[in-house]
């Protein structure tokens, strides 16, 4: 037993001076710094948003001691993400994606608040996204842990146990809840970030609002409201594709709909410029409208 447990605390050891030559501090807010990732670009340092409260005088603390300027070059607040950009060269991390992840595997999360590393361990509690849906989308995948966020940990990463970067620590995404972004999550958007400065949005040219559905439709398709159309934005993709004022969308790509919101987290950055279908209810007749996914810029 004795022997099992050394093994599992070397491991750790192991684990965190591996992930920790990619942390850096984030001095950007008035209060205790934040932590950093090196990112697989060039001088790019991932960090939490929340914790990047002013966009001037922002200085990274390197592993090595040295503390240099950054620039911010962009922000997703919906996601708690934002970028920055040093005049150095680092070595980035080895990350690993969550695909093999699962409830229950030992993770540790890594800080650098101050100038030496911080660690703090605990398990995969849930994987998923901040909504309930029956279809799971990768690129919104969270890693929900038990681990112990301590003051300037956001930003920083979570590692598993050989110290692979599975995801951003954050804890201004899930209230009360120790989360971190999975590199599903984070790929595209830091992608977005770095060539644009901000996240593209899918866009549709309509307005929405809740309605409850007939009892016809309610039986039929299981599924007590649907999103009414109240306007449709001339020129738009959703006028290109005939969709009209006063229909009813019921899903999206065979995925039932009940709240806007639920529209907009299939409006992600990687379906622009994609097909898809709407499930309509126009007149009392289910029908079904496929249309091009625009870019709201």
């Amino acid at each position: 037993m004795s022997m099992t447990l050394e093994l599992l605390s070397e491991s750790f050891v192991e684990a965190v001076a591996n992930g920790s030559k990619h942390v850096v501090r984030v001095e950007a807010r008035r209060r205790i710094p934040a932590s950093g990732i090196v990112w697989k670009e060039k001088g790019l340092i991932l960090t939490a948003n929340h914790a990047v409260q002013r966009e001037e005088r922002i200085r990274v603390g390197l592993p090595s001691g040295e503390s240099l300027d950054a620039e911010l070059v962009g922000r997703d607040p919906r996601h708690d993400i934002a970028l920055l950009r040093i005049e150095a060269e680092m070595a980035n991390g080895a990350w690993r994606t969550s695909e093999k992840l699962r409830v229950g595997h030992l993770v540790l999360a890594l800080g650098r608040p101050a100038q030496d590393v911080m660690a703090t361990h605990g398990i995969v509690g849930a994987l998923g996204s901040s909504r309930r849906k029956r279809k799971p989308n990768p690129s919104e995948r969270i890693i929900q842990t038990d681990v112990v966020m301590y003051p300037g940990f956001s930003g920083g990463p979570l590692v598993d146990a050989e110290g692979l970067i599975l995801g951003m620590n954050t804890s201004g995404l899930l209230r009360g809840i120790s989360a971190a972004l999975s590199l599903e999550m984070l790929e595209p958007r830091v992608t977005a970030l770095s060539q644009y400065g901000y996240i593209r949005k899918g866009y549709l040219g309509i307005s929405l609002q809740p309605v409850r559905l007939s009892p016809h439709g309610r039986e039929k398709l299981q599924q007590e409201t649907g999103l009414l159309i109240a306007a449709v934005e001339e020129g738009s993709p959703a006028s290109e594709a005939g969709v009209l004022q006063g229909d009813i969308i019921t899903s999206i790509d065979d995925e039932p709909l009940r709240f806007p919101d639920d529209l907009l987290d299939h409006l992600h950055i990687d379906q622009i410029g994609k097909r898809i279908s709407l499930g309509i209810i126009r007149a009392g007749q289910f029908d079904s409208v496929t249309l091009l996914v625009g870019d709201k810029s």
